[in-house]
């Protein structure tokens, strides 16, 4: 992962990622936000390109978005459970949160491994404070035949 190593060690507050994330861009984006932070997300998969399921695994933790958990593997479906304190947090909070920066990039990361068209969406886990990320390719769509 091309990452500038230097920022690995600093940390950032939590409260500081969400005066960003759940201050800051909403106002700034308004009614768009869900669509812009998905593009957002598949545009940062481009720019980081990863070749396993575990390197996007430790990207998400690497980026502060949490452990990404792969639940369920089908045919053409995968399911991952995504966590952390600061999610924990929002569900305390009664929080609705977009996690759609989260499935773009997860989205773009599995089409480029897959090499089919693929998208991804986000449920909150009822009684629970984790996210469900579910992506979805269709085998007959190739990004190869574009």
């Amino acid at each position: 992962m091309k990452t500038n190593e230097s920022l690995h060690n600093i940390h950032v507050s939590g409260f500081a990622y969400e005066l960003l994330r759940n201050d800051l861009l909403p106002n700034l984006i308004g009614k768009e936000i869900s669509s812009i932070l998905y593009w957002a997300g598949k545009n940062l998969a481009r720019k980081y390109p990863l070749q396993t399921i575990d390197e996007i695994m430790d990207f998400f933790i690497q980026a502060g978005w949490g452990h990404l958990h792969l639940v369920h593997e089908k045919k053409s479906e995968l399911e991952f459970e995504l966590s952390s304190e600061l999610i924990t947090v929002r569900h305390e909070q009664n929080k609705q949160t977009c996690y759609q920066l989260e499935a773009g990039f997860i989205a773009e990361q599995i089409q480029q491994q897959k090499r089919f068209l693929t998208e991804a969406c986000e449920k909150p886990k009822k009684k629970s404070a984790s996210i469900i990320l579910t992506v979805q390719w269709d085998p007959k769509d190739s990004i190869d035949n574009e």
